[in-house]
């Protein structure tokens, strides 16, 4: 009987220390994918095409990533309840096309003509590409993380993103405008998952396209590129 018992005891001891392994390995990684919903959003007059006759396209260069990080395929990361740092990456899409795609969502939805291709360029004057669209759009990602320090009560939430944005007239081969967006977003939740992970650094991005188009200048802009 005492033999069944030590064996009993043994049994729980082993499932006890399987189960504080199990517990403090965690995940190795974490990802999300990074979406703009344009279907979400209320696009204001002053943003929007009123010529959607005009003959002229607009092209989107893929965002270049100058975060000082050691990966820019890491976008967060998750302070676990036990303290330890398990980095956030994205899913399907990488961030800098994920920016690109937004912002050409979000002028369709606007009524303007967008080039499918996605161009490439470093932001200089003298090396803007040559090409059948009239306005070219680039950038880059100065900041962007998305965080969450997980507690056994409640879990903090925190995304924010930084873009440098670049318009240029690629027919005549000179920059336009330069500007600057940045949006930041905080919250706690009792749940964790990789579904609110995303929707946070989503609320951001969304956050950030549409300022950058809200600007009355970038309107401006677009208009007087039209009417040349």
């Amino acid at each position: 009987m005492k033999q069944k018992k030590w064996n009993l005891i043994n049994l729980c001891g082993i499932l006890l220390v399987i189960l504080m392994s199990s517990g403090c390995a965690g995940p190795k990684l974490y990802s999300i994918n990074m979406y703009y919903d344009v279907y979400q959003t209320d696009i204001p007059a002053h943003s929007k095409n009123s010529d959607k006759n005009a003959d002229f396209s607009i092209s989107v260069a893929a965002f270049t990533d100058i975060r000082k990080i050691d990966d820019d395929l890491v976008i967060g990361r998750v302070i676990e309840s036990n303290g330890v740092n398990v980095l956030v990456v994205p899913k399907n899409v990488k961030a800098t096309k994920a920016i690109s795609t937004g912002i050409k969502q979000y002028l369709k939805e606007a009524g303007y003509k967008v080039s499918e291709q996605m161009e490439s360029w470093n932001l200089k004057e003298e090396s803007i590409p040559k090409g059948d669209s009239k306005i070219l759009i680039g950038g880059n990602i100065e900041e962007l993380e998305i965080y969450c320090r997980k507690d056994l009560l409640t879990n903090a939430y925190a995304s924010n993103i930084k873009l440098n944005v670049v318009f240029a007239d690629m027919t005549q081969g000179r920059i336009l405008y330069k500007t600057t967006v940045e949006s930041s977003y905080s919250m706690e939740h009792v749940l964790f998952s990789e579904k609110i992970l995303a929707e946070q650094v989503d609320i951001v991005l969304a956050d950030a396209i549409e300022k950058l188009f809200d600007d009355k200048k970038v309107a401006q802009k677009l208009k007087e590129a039209m009417a040349q």
